[in-house]
């Protein structure tokens, strides 16, 4: 082309950079495709299915839930056997407090079984204390003993009855001599007497210790009431000892 002054003019044209940046990406699309393509490929050729690892993978869902379900379950049956357990305890202390108001119940009846009973064979106006059973057992030491007695008190009883009990062992002291050996000597000082005071009928359960070399053969067991109009009883029982349960 020539300009107005007859000379030739020099025209210069450019692409639209648009049609690069298409051009650029389609490129990259493509080369995308075709990477994902080769990757698809290498594991389909290495052995790795598609389909049977998503199956697996919902397989472990599934038995992610199941497990879950199941481990609530176990929670609610532990949760469950804990409120039984603590029903169950409650039962216990509720049947021990009634064993134990039942206990109380039967020593009752007991002493008035054994009031009457002295009444009986006594009659019921004389007056006056009557020694019960005497056992002795073994105790937990060498040497130790407990002794059980009873008290039961004949006649009408207008009041309680006071007085005091008073137990001597009698046996050869290192195969030689009979000694006699009192309360103070047989409990280390702790005690001389035992009192009592009931109106029907008591238990006594006394621990002793017999000294080392001491062989005890008698035991002697005196009961001595405060009122002056009743005699003192005294009587003596072999030594033995009852059998273990």
């Amino acid at each position: 082309m020539l300009g107005k002054d007859g000379r030739p003019s020099l025209v210069v044209r450019t692409h639209a950079p648009i049609r690069r940046i298409i051009l650029i990406a389609v490129v990259t699309l493509l080369a995308l495709f075709a990477f994902y393509v080769v990757y698809e490929l290498g594991r389909y050729n290495a052995g790795y299915d598609r389909l049977a690892v998503a199956q697996e993978r919902t397989e472990h869902e599934v038995a992610m839930e199941h497990l879950e379900k199941t481990n609530r379950e176990l929670r609610t049956q532990l949760a469950e056997l804990d409120t039984i357990r603590v029903g169950r305890a409650r039962e216990q202390a509720e049947v021990a407090r009634g064993i134990g108001d039942l206990q109380a119940q039967v020593a009752r009846q007991s002493q008035e079984l054994a009031f009457y009973r002295g009444v009986v064979a006594q009659g019921a106006s004389e007056l006056g204390l009557k020694i019960g059973q005497v056992r002795i057992a073994a105790g937990e030491k060498p040497g130790q003993f407990v002794v059980h007695l009873s008290l039961v008190r004949s006649g009408r009883p207008d009041n309680v009855v006071t007085g005091i009990l008073v137990l001597t062992v009698s046996g050869e002291s290192e195969g030689k001599t009979t000694t006699t050996l009192d309360l103070a000597a047989l409990t280390p000082g702790k005690q001389r007497e035992l009192p009592f005071n009931f109106r029907f009928y008591e238990n006594f359960d006394q621990e002793i210790a017999i000294p080392a070399g001491f062989k005890p053969e008698h035991l002697a067991v005196e009961v001595r009431s405060s009122r002056k109009d009743v005699a003192p009883v005294v009587q003596t029982f072999l030594w033995s000892l009852e059998s273990p349960r």
